[in-house]
């Protein structure tokens, strides 16, 4: 939590009584969280933002990217309270997965409406499918940069594949892997290809592993999900 500390520290000298809340949402948010290849995702809340909080967020911005850590959200007071219809998969994860690490609870009185969630949540699955086939149509002849695809590909899927789960009135595990074998049972699916894409993310051992089996297998599952929200009402 020390980068944390320092993110927090550094945005208050940045801002300087302009700062209303940071807060940490996501997995990491999560009592006993110790997963290195989670992210820390942080939403930091401004009274507005003009030219000037930009130029003063810069220099915080490019430390906190240095350190191989995702961009927080930078947004207004206004824009927090105005936005959950537009931004409810990520307004959901913070109402039931946060912490907050400076100022006031933002996110304690919003309303995020279930029909734009699951609007959101099939919206992200059928681009984000789409965006995979083009470019692995573009490697699909490159072993090593399929595979690469494929395993940056998959904590995202696994993120979304949370919200599915959600949807179908299961509580989702904080484990990646687990919340695979939610997905199998809860749709009657085989999800290995998800498990098999892990162990490449976190490099165990994959050893003659056919890289267009496997993306063909990933493209079912993928499919499989999408296939699933659609039907939820």
């Amino acid at each position: 939590m020390d980068a944390l500390n320092q993110l927090v520290s550094r945005l208050e000298g940045a801002f300087s009584g302009r700062l209303v809340s940071v807060v940490l949402y996501g997995a990491a948010a999560t009592p006993g969280w110790s997963d290195q290849f989670s992210d820390y995702n942080v939403l930091c809340v401004v009274k507005e933002i003009t030219p000037k909080e930009l130029a003063d967020f810069e220099p915080v911005l490019k430390w906190w990217q240095e350190q191989n850590h995702p961009a927080p959200l930078l947004m207004s007071e206004e824009e927090v309270y105005n936005s959950a219809d537009s931004f409810p998969i990520e307004f959901r994860d913070m109402k039931h997965r946060r912490k907050v690490l400076f100022g006031i609870d933002p996110i304690a009185d919003l309303k995020v409406s279930d029909a734009d969630y699951r609007t959101q949540v099939e919206y992200e699955l059928r681009s984000k499918l789409l965006r995979l086939r083009t470019q692995g149509a573009a490697v699909l002849s490159e072993d090593a940069r399929l595979l690469g695809l494929c395993a940056e590909s998959v904590a995202t899927f696994c993120v979304l594949g949370r919200h599915v789960l959600t949807l179908a009135g299961v509580t989702p595990s904080e484990d990646r892997r687990e919340v695979v074998r939610q997905l199998a049972k809860t749709l009657s699916a085989d999800m290995s290809a998800l498990e098999s894409l892990l162990d490449l993310r976190e490099s165990k051992n994959v050893a003659g592993v056919d890289p267009m089996e496997l993306f063909a297998r990933y493209l079912v599952c993928l499919g499989k999900l999408v296939v699933f929200v659609d039907t939820v009402n």
